[in-house]
């Protein structure tokens, strides 16, 4: 998947919207070209929210593990909440020969599943450059997160 296969196929689900910062929008320039999916079937970004998911295409001073720097790089975050993060990560591990977890450099490896580097406590997970291994658990993780999103979306009004 490229990050614009991912910007795709949430840009399907019924009210998301898609906002990546750029000069002049009053977003920090740290953020220029990272990418923020919200649910908001009012189609404009939510002031008060948080996205259900972000695309970031660089190392930030305090998240640089994934090493975003290199060219093509860029990861897929999403808020799936803590039960599903831990259930989507058992599967990972039940699928996978090793059953290591990563450390060090294979923070950097793309193409799998692990939890955020700052937020994954939280039920936020990660990929890096999905790949073979991780597209289908990356859709589907999106939806979850898309259908939580827009959960919380209903309760409040």
């Amino acid at each position: 998947m490229t990050d614009d296969d991912v910007t795709t196929c949430v840009a399907t689900l019924e009210g998301v919207v898609v906002w990546t910062a750029s000069p002049g929008d009053g977003s920090p320039e740290i953020a220029w070209g990272d990418s923020f999916v919200y649910y908001s079937p009012g189609g404009t970004v939510p002031a008060a929210t948080q996205p259900f998911a972000t695309i970031v295409t660089k190392d930030y001073p305090d998240d640089s593990s994934s090493q975003l720097h290199r060219p093509g790089t860029f990861r897929v975050n999403i808020h799936v909440g803590t039960d599903a993060a831990a259930r989507a990560l058992a599967q990972q591990r039940s699928t996978d020969c090793t059953g290591a977890q990563p450390g060090g450099s294979e923070l950097a490896a793309a193409d799998v599943l692990r939890p955020h580097p700052t937020y994954g406590r939280a039920g936020w997970l990660t990929v890096i450059n999905p790949g073979e291994r991780t597209e289908a658990i990356t859709r589907a993780l999106l939806t979850v997160a898309w259908e939580n999103a827009r959960s919380r979306y209903q309760r409040s009004n």
